[in-house]
């Protein structure tokens, strides 16, 4: 169920502490976390504590959580000192679009030039 911590969710064990992930920044709400297979120099995965399987279900339930995430994903860019020569902040929400982790989440990426579309 959407908002309750999920046995089987790498993520949710992130939250829990039974996996290890190199830790960036935590809120109430949220945690930030480096991404295991970078794309960018700046890669860190922002994601709610509380289990939403993808960006829209997060809005749609928790819209105060999903503000979080956001807010978080801007405290991430400015730590990294990325936020004043740009940055992205991508929900990939379904397998097509490269969703592998079904808990909702915001990839903050910078570091190097970003071309769009994206790719």
């Amino acid at each position: 169920m959407a908002g309750e911590t999920q046995s089987d969710c790498l993520f949710c064990k992130i939250v829990a502490g039974e996996v290890p992930a190199t830790i960036v920044r935590e809120s109430e709400t949220t945690v930030a976390f480096r991404d295991i297979n970078p794309q960018a120099p700046t890669h860190v995965l922002v994601i709610p504590k509380a289990h939403y399987p993808d960006a829209a279900s997060l809005a749609e339930g928790a819209p105060e959580i999903a503000a979080d995430v956001l807010r978080e994903a801007g405290r991430v860019a400015a730590d990294e000192k990325v936020d004043g020569i740009g940055y992205r902040v991508v929900f990939n929400t379904g397998s097509g679009a490269g969703q592998t982790v079904w808990h909702a989440h915001a990839h903050v990426l910078g570091g190097r030039g970003l071309n769009w579309p994206p790719g």
